[in-house]
């Protein structure tokens, strides 16, 4: 299950990913918002991650302006690693090394074409489990959680 949300901004980007989503056959969960009235991205960036913190859905896709906004907001939430993204690298690299559980997408800086393969690179692309990758991602949830004794590695 996928969640998706957006501010006024990111709105009707949201509604082409939405029938993009539908297309593929993929299910998932629009938290909002239903207009594209002024509304501010904290709030829709924190309910879709906590939709995915808590295992209601397994990823999410937020969009506002720059998708900065959003992925700040979301990533402020345990558990959470949402990637800011503008190209395919990224949204490829950030799934395999990084393990990304989240996508944010600016509607003011991407065309829907691109969007739409942003999102497809990045449900399509899995983790590279093991090594150094698993590894780095396990640090940055220590970091989370307050423990930082790895540091001495360094």
């Amino acid at each position: 299950m996928i969640v998706l949300a957006s501010d006024h901004a990111g709105f009707e980007m949201k509604q082409e990913i939405s029938r993009y989503l539908e297309e593929l056959k993929l299910p998932f969960k629009d938290l909002g918002p239903t207009t594209n009235g002024r509304t501010d991205y904290p709030k829709w960036g924190y309910l879709a991650a906590k939709a995915v913190s808590s295992g209601e859905c397994d990823r999410g896709i937020i969009i506002c302006g720059t998708g900065v906004g959003m992925s700040l907001s979301a990533n402020k939430v345990k558990g959470i690693r949402c990637v800011a993204c503008t190209d395919c690298y990224t949204a490829m690299l950030s799934r395999q090394h990084n393990n990304t559980n989240m996508l944010a997408l600016g509607a003011r800086v991407l065309g829907i074409d691109l969007a739409k393969l942003l999102v497809k690179i990045w449900l399509e692309t899995e983790f590279e489990r093991g090594g150094r990758h698993e590894q780095r991602v396990n640090k940055i949830m220590k970091i989370e959680a307050g423990n930082i004794d790895f540091l001495e590695e360094l």
